[in-house]
């Protein structure tokens, strides 16, 4: 179980499933990422790329306990919910004995943070209890953006429609949602930075603390790949151009910087520094 020091702030990955994803000439992830492309960055090998050339990435929670709050950033997709990124049949993992391992309980948890509200990122928002669906941190705030709720809740996808049912809409009967903007202030360590693209309300979290800081990026970026290529946008990118100008902005402001990057979707080790690298970048851990 990785976890990272940034001033008083301890930052803790839990993951719930990883996936290595192989090139696809239907590109149904990055199609620009054939393996001729992909070993043009030898550093993405093999943390991030293995020997078959597979992409390898970690679907994560991200708990962050700053001075007097603990805090759930991106909650997963949650076990007992059928999607069909999983071929329609739910998972039942062992994500909640995962977070008492690493020495946090259902009830300690202050605050969620959802970087935005793709399947993969509210799951554990709920759990299933005698056939209804419940909030899983009983007493959190749960902090969801206020523009990227809007925006789903007006779309007629009705896979997001059912997300927006089983993974939001009990969290709002129980009172236990607090919109926020983009910008919002969590804690005097914690900050939400709009970085959107991915989303239209998507939002990063910076952790700023002792004079060190640290980003949890969301999915503004899925892969370092994607520091090499940051016009390289998925197809489940919102606006795909938005997206790359996102990432391409982002990386250059933390290029060369003592600013710790921890990948919302990285695979182990998870987090580095982005270093710039001829025209683009790269991932140093």
């Amino acid at each position: 179980m990785l976890s990272w020091q940034v001033g008083a702030v301890k930052v803790t990955r839990v993951v719930e499933m990883e996936i290595p994803i192989a090139y696809s000439p239907e590109g149904s992830f990055l199609a620009q990422a054939t393996p001729e492309a992909l070993r043009q960055s030898p550093w993405l090998y093999p943390h991030f790329v293995n020997e078959q050339d597979e992409m390898l990435l970690s679907i994560h929670a991200l708990l962050v306990e700053a001075p007097g709050l603990r805090v759930v950033v991106d909650t997963c997709i949650g076990n007992d919910k059928p999607r069909s990124m999983l071929g329609g049949r739910p998972l039942a993992t062992a994500f909640l004995e995962s977070l008492a391992e690493a020495g946090w309980s259902r009830e300690s948890v202050d605050a969620v943070v959802c970087t935005h509200m793709h399947v993969d990122h509210v799951g554990w928002n709920t759990m299933l209890v005698d056939g209804a669906w419940v909030p899983t941190f009983p007493n959190a705030r749960y902090l969801l953006g206020q523009a990227e709720f809007a925006h789903w809740s007006a779309t007629d996808d009705e896979e997001q429609q059912t997300i927006l049912s089983d993974s939001v809409q009990p969290i709002l009967d129980a009172g236990l949602a607090e919109f926020v903007a983009m910008d919002y202030r969590i804690s005097p360590e914690l900050r939400l930075t709009p970085t959107t693209g991915h989303t239209p309300g998507h939002v990063s979290v910076m952790i700023e603390s002792e004079g060190q800081t640290a980003v949890i990026t969301g999915d503004m970026t899925h892969h370092p790949c994607q520091l090499a290529h940051p016009d390289w946008s998925p197809p489940f990118d919102s606006d795909g151009k938005a997206a790359a100008v996102t990432r391409a902005r982002m990386f250059a402001e933390w290029a060369d910087q003592p600013i710790l990057v921890i990948g919302t979707h990285y695979a182990a080790p998870t987090a580095g520094h982005v270093k710039r690298d001829g025209a683009a970048f790269r991932f140093e851990v």
